[in-house]
């Protein structure tokens, strides 16, 4: 479950994928295989996978209790062998790493 709050150790990284909505589909699938791998890995804590209503965009929200098992999950080769197929779909995806900053809540 993500834990999304101030002052915690919890490192996020959240990947915005521009993609053709003709494409969508079978990148959010490939996306949740990959999700599925990495929720086997060491230091993970949870992975959110959002869709665009009009199928342009998805975004996936990372987060690892250690940045260094975060990059080493995603230089393993089980998680690379999807890579081709996901750069043959995609426009564009951009990684970044994000501390929370500021929460509200109900």
């Amino acid at each position: 479950m993500p834990e999304i709050r101030e002052n915690n150790d919890v490192v996020t990284q959240i990947t915005t994928v521009k993609v053709p909505p003709q494409h969508q589909t079978e990148v959010m699938r490939l996306m949740a295989e990959r999700a599925r791998f990495m929720a086997t890995q060491p230091g993970f804590v949870s992975v959110s996978l959002h869709k665009s209503e009009d199928g342009s965009h998805l975004v996936n929200y990372v987060q690892w209790n250690d940045r260094n098992k975060l990059a080493a999950a995603h230089h393993s080769p089980e998680f690379r062998k999807k890579w081709p197929r996901f750069g043959e779909l995609v426009k564009e995806a951009e990684p970044c790493l994000y501390e929370v900053a500021h929460v509200e809540a109900a």
